[in-house]
């Protein structure tokens, strides 16, 4: 279509037609019929009548028209306005783009005013945060359940108090009493020595870890390690309390103990799925826990406990042995002298 001779093969009247426009109409419905028509005959849409035909007159009508209202515009003096709207706009230069439009002067100057905005912005969200978790933490306590007035009137203090020491903190900063600390004017240690990682998002993680911010993949993977853990120690524990060899009555309740260690291990997948989920590295995906490879481990495990209670009892049988024999050697000895 941009090649010089290309012509198109529909006229001006059919092209408003095919828009469903009458002659005279502005430029923005021109444009509006076009997204219409072009979700609805579009191949590439959901719609039932995708049309890859249709969406080529349509796309022929609306370069005709849009020609067709251009050379009416320059005709027509005082219309420069929506001349100038037609016209395609360059985009602005990729340096102005990279910051989020933040800082003034020339790039360098700009990065750094950027690097100051992410540092704020991320305490910000951090003060954000803690202040949510109060405010869930209370919402979800006996408060709001029984209405108490007493507790309502401690958790009114506790913020009161806060205010007062964001408000001590804030009077003392402006008064200079932090002035003469160690470190001032001196930028940020570099927590890692990896050139690979960079310092500042480095930087920022830091604050967030040391104000009380874990992510929420990392205590869901914390939750799961110490709920495995402890099912493996409490199914160990089971079994050494019912001994070897197992009775009837005992291997119903080892049957039940399985049971019981399938339910858990069912709900447990269930977190694996929610950490899955909100996990940012794939590589830190977790894979789900099985029954039998976890009654499997719990056998050998008791088998390792058998094993180290055996030991001792050989060697002092064994150690029993030797005293016999020296006591019997020292008795013959004594007889021949």
């Amino acid at each position: 279509r941009m090649l010089s001779g290309y012509k198109p093969k529909s006229g001006i009247k059919d092209s408003y037609k095919i828009l469903e426009l009458e002659e005279g109409c502005s430029p923005d419905d021109v444009r509006n019929s076009y997204r219409n028509l072009a979700k609805k005959y579009h191949p590439d849409s959901s719609s039932g009548m995708a049309d890859s035909k249709a969406f080529i007159k349509v796309e022929e009508a609306y370069r005709v028209v849009l020609s067709d209202l251009a050379a009416k515009q320059k005709s027509e003096p005082g219309e420069e306005e929506d001349e100038e709207q037609l016209k395609p706009k360059s985009l602005q230069h990729r340096h102005y783009l990279s910051f989020e439009g933040v800082g003034i002067g020339t790039p360098s100057q700009r990065e750094k005013q950027y690097m100051q905005f992410r540092v704020d912005r991320a305490t910000e969200q951090v003060l954000q945060y803690r202040q949510q978790r109060l405010e869930s933490r209370y919402a979800g306590s006996d408060l709001s359940r029984a209405k108490d007035v007493r507790q309502s009137k401690k958790v009114k203090i506790t913020q009161a108090v806060e205010r007062l020491v964001e408000d001590l903190i804030q009077e003392s900063m402006a008064k200079g009493d932090f002035d003469n600390l160690s470190g001032k004017g001196k930028p940020l240690q570099k927590f890692s020595d990896s050139p690979h990682i960079d310092p500042m998002t480095h930087n920022l993680n830091r604050i967030l870890i040391d104000n009380g911010y874990q992510p929420e993949w990392i205590l869901l993977q914390k939750e799961i390690r110490e709920t495995i853990e402890r099912l493996r120690k409490s199914v160990v524990a089971s079994r050494r309390k019912l001994g070897e060899p197992m009775t009837l009555p005992e291997q119903k309740q080892w049957g039940r103990v399985c049971e019981q260690l399938a339910e858990d291990i069912r709900k447990l997948n269930k977190r694996v799925d929610d950490f899955n989920l909100v996990v940012p590295i794939l590589s830190r995906q977790m894979v789900h826990f099985s029954t039998d490879k976890e009654i499997r481990r719990a056998r050998k495990a008791y088998e390792a406990v058998l094993e180290k209670d055996s030991d001792p009892d050989a060697k002092e049988n064994e150690g029993e042995e030797g005293k016999r024999f020296e006591w019997r050697s020292s008795l013959l000895k004594w007889l021949k002298l």
